[in-house]
């Protein structure tokens, strides 16, 4: 899915729709008393508050989001820094083994979310999790034959395996699609009202009628944009640079 190309135009679309509700309540207006139209500004004042609500709280949902998906990002490779750095107490030969695990296992993790495939995304993530288990059991192993490393030895592992878990609940982590249907439902519903209030008149009101359709159309493309960093403008991925650079340093 070419999501840098299906949103652009998923935009458009509302765009486009929001015009054509615009042009429906004018000549649904045109075709009531004046009197009707102007009855109706309680409801306006009602159902853009409620749109500029629901925008409010989805946008700071999404920046909220994509500010942990970061910081998810830099917590890691502070972990793999911290375990790879731990590794020399443990003694020959299974240090230099679970060194090259360790690394084997950075890279692992940064083409689960590097790549664009979806297969090689999913073979990256199972490679991974092989890397855990092997990595842990030898962990284990290296803990019996000194268990005065016990300390230092299992903590930043167990923090590197556990925050791979919270990346991808936190990945996974989205508003239901119910959410944005609303949005876009609401929108519309504005966008018809808009257009009733500028029915009576004379004037068109064009540039309040782009202005309106196009602002909307940003506002809501930027929401989902920031719910999916990985795939549209604005992306998590020059936060990966920290995790890149933990790896660099594995030597």
């Amino acid at each position: 899915m070419q999501f840098t190309i299906v949103m652009p135009v998923l935009a458009a679309l509302l765009f486009l729709g929001l015009l054509a509700m615009q042009a429906l309540g004018r000549w649904t207006a045109r075709r009531s008393s004046d009197a009707d139209a102007t009855r109706l500004g309680a409801i306006e004042g009602a159902v853009f508050g409620l749109l500029g609500l629901l925008l409010a709280f989805t946008f700071s949902g999404a920046a909220s989001r994509f500010n942990d998906r970061r910081e998810l990002i830099v917590q890691e490779a502070n972990d793999a820094g911290t375990s790879y750095l731990r590794l020399d107490l443990v003694d020959e030969p299974a240090r230099q083994t679970m060194k090259q695990e360790l690394r084997d296992y950075v890279d692992a993790r940064l083409a689960t979310y590097q790549d664009s495939g979806d297969a090689a995304a999913r073979q990256a993530a199972a490679r991974a999790t092989e890397l855990q288990g092997r990595l842990w059991q030898a962990a284990i192993t290296a803990v019996h034959a000194q268990p005065d490393i016990t300390a230092m030895l299992l903590p930043p592992f167990n923090d590197l395996f556990d925050i791979a878990s919270t990346r991808f609940a936190a990945s996974s982590n989205h508003p239901p699609m119910i959410i944005y249907l609303m949005l876009v439902a609401i929108t519309l519903a504005c966008s018809f009202l808009a257009g009733f209030a500028f029915g009576p008149g004379q004037t068109r009101h064009r540039i309040a009628t782009w202005a309106f359709a196009g602002v909307i159309s940003i506002a809501l493309y930027v929401v989902v944009d920031l719910e999916y960093p990985r795939y549209g403008f604005i992306r998590v991925d020059s936060a990966d640079v920290f995790l890149s650079q933990a790896r660099a340093s594995m030597r």
